[in-house]
């Protein structure tokens, strides 16, 4: 069938420049179809060329060392526009190619099958070479053609399905992963160092698209890649591997410049952009990390660990860093923990739950224990709270997490309860619990399955609420309260709650962050701050409990404060539920 070639040399050349080619390292994809024309064919050489606006460059090529040849030269060049094959039976009869440079290398025979676009433009050629004249039967051809669209049909694979950035236009994480993987098979024993920079804040995307629209995003990138693209020179390779985040490999003659390049990337992406006619001063943060490609297990791991470096600089508010393989080795501990954290939840026991005491300055009698997690790793041991608990919020574990505390507790709750003890037990649930539509139905249904009443628990969560509270989380803690149970504000004081937030929520119980309490014996600032804020909620209607008590000096203050209840190691440390039955037992022998 014949085939359209659109005879426009301008047109042609944005189209092949569009599908950014040129200049890119080799790939296996295309090698595959290189050696198998080969093969089927029986030429000791073939080749996918690309015809450039003067040359002729190798995408793929077995056989032969020659990355390119002038474009006057190579017969590709009349090959771009024929319909079908183009043939040269010998070169050195044809006096178009004699004193080509193919032909002085000894090479006679050509056959090239045109690689055509959908839309008409002719960018290259599948060919096979032989250093002996021949002839091409009509079913060769027809191979030759078939195996050219196969390449057509990669290029097009390779630039609508995932490989592509439809904004930028240029290559995109997976071909990234790609290409480094066929530079670490062909060049084991050279260095590399990616620049991974991300364009703009979280922050700022977030206030840019709520105040600009999906616009100022593309502004960002398109003016983004325009000027790194200028900066890094066409010869180096950029990618697009995040919604604002770019990344250039630079090859190990240009190691010892990355120091240089990023700080000349540095400020002039810090440039004003306009977007929508106003001005906008991107913020960029910029991780670099230099790597031997032998040592290049997995290509993701290069990525992650670029985006660990500019999340560093991010964070230290350098502008800047390179990767740091002990803050690495922190976030694959968290990865590992995130990932062993299901199968601790699925009644692995490990995951157990502590109760530390509370009582009241008044009386000294317990009014309470709270409930507090502990994670006995299989193998990396004890882990804090404080260090899985966060992990679980940034992912969906908070919820079976957060179930399993429930159930846990409230199942210990009920035999204490036909035990004869009485004490109420305060469990921890995250705002991302607050956030769910049906909390409180969820939490009642548990109640009544372990036949629990309200007035048995109290729920807590911490001041973080007060300041990203939405509606629901408001709607969820409303409903808690009317089926009688008791709320609590716990860390108070470390976050950046006003007094407004606190005359909202239906709580009825804040908990003084022992941050305060730890050095209050001795801290004349942390002692008139804490006895301000026992006035301050007395106030508001607030019962209040002192956390991280430790020692008798402290534990006086606040009673002549007229604090409520106290909490602390001065107290009781955390215990288990057969301990702290015992705790019970002999704290009412007096």
């Amino acid at each position: 069938m014949q085939r359209i070639i659109i005879e426009n040399e301008e047109a042609r050349q944005n189209a092949l420049r569009n599908l950014h080619l040129l200049d890119t390292p080799p790939s296996e994809s295309f090698d595959r179809i290189t050696r198998l024309a080969g093969r089927l064919l029986g030429a000791p050489v073939s080749t996918i060329s690309l015809t450039d606006n003067d040359r002729q460059w190798f995408k793929s090529r077995v056989g032969v060392d020659l990355a390119e040849i002038p474009r006057s030269e190579a017969p590709c060049n009349y090959a771009i526009h024929a319909d079908e094959v183009f043939l040269v039976p010998d070169m050195l009869k044809d006096d178009r190619f004699k004193s080509s440079i193919l032909a002085k290398a000894g090479i006679r025979f050509y056959a090239g099958a045109p690689l055509i676009t959908r839309t008409g433009y002719a960018l290259g050629t599948l060919c096979v070479v032989d250093d002996k004249p021949r002839v091409m039967g009509e079913d060769d051809q027809k191979l030759l053609v078939d195996l050219a669209a196969m390449v057509m049909t990669q290029i097009e694979v390779q630039n609508t399905i995932g490989r592509i950035d439809p904004t930028s236009g240029f290559s995109n994480e997976y071909q990234f992963f790609e290409d480094l993987e066929d530079l670490a098979q062909r060049h084991p024993d050279e260095r590399r160092v990616g620049l991974l920079i991300e364009l703009a804040s979280p922050q700022q995307i977030v206030h840019g698209l709520r105040v600009l629209g999906a616009a100022f995003v593309e502004q960002l990138i398109r003016n983004s890649t325009e000027t790194i693209q200028r900066t890094i020179g066409e010869g180096t390779r950029l990618y697009h591997v995040g919604p604002t985040r770019c990344l250039v490999l630079l090859d190990e003659s240009d190691v010892g410049d990355v120091e240089t390049l990023s700080g000349l990337l540095d400020t002039r992406l810090r440039d004003t952009i306009s977007s929508s006619g106003i001005p906008v001063m991107p913020d960029p943060a910029m991780g670099t990390y230099e790597f031997a490609l032998n040592e290049v297990k997995n290509s993701r791991d290069v990525l992650r660990r670029l985006y660990n470096a500019a999340d560093d600089a991010r964070k230290t508010g350098r502008g800047i860093a390179s990767y740091n393989e002990h803050g690495d080795r922190a976030y694959t501990r968290s990865f590992q923990l995130i990932g062993d954290m299901r199968e601790a939840l699925m009644d692995s026991g490990e995951l157990t739950l502590l109760y530390q005491p509370v009582v009241e300055f008044a009386t000294g009698k317990c009014t309470g224990a709270e409930a507090l997690s502990r994670w006995h790793h299989k193998t990396l041991g004890e882990i804090g709270p404080a260090e899985f608990i966060p992990l679980a919020e940034g992912t969906a574990l908070i919820r079976p997490l957060t179930a399993w505390v429930l159930d846990t507790a409230l199942s210990q709750v009920a035999l204490w309860s036909k035990a004869g003890r009485f004490p109420k037990v305060s469990i921890n649930i995250s705002v991302r619990n607050l956030e769910e539509s049906n909390f409180a139905g969820s939490l009642a249904a548990r109640l009544d399955r372990h036949g629990v009443q309200p007035s048995s628990i109290q729920i807590e969560f911490t001041e973080s609420v007060l300041v990203s509270y939405s509606a629901r989380a408001l709607d969820q803690l409303g409903a808690l309260k009317r089926m009688g149970i008791t709320i609590a504000i716990d860390d108070f004081g470390t976050g950046y709650s006003g007094l407004s937030y606190l005359q909202q929520l239906p709580a009825s119980v804040l908990k003084i962050d022992q941050s305060f309490i730890k050095s209050l014996s001795v801290s004349e600032h942390d002692q008139k701050l804490v006895r301000g804020i026992i006035a301050m909620a007395h106030d508001l209607g607030y019962r209040v409990v002192a956390e991280g008590i430790e020692n008798h000096e402290a534990y006086d203050m606040l009673a002549s404060w007229g604090c409520d209840e106290a909490q602390g190691y001065l107290i009781s440390h955390p215990l288990s539920s057969a301990m702290m039955e015992e705790w019970l037992d002999s704290a009412a022998k007096g």
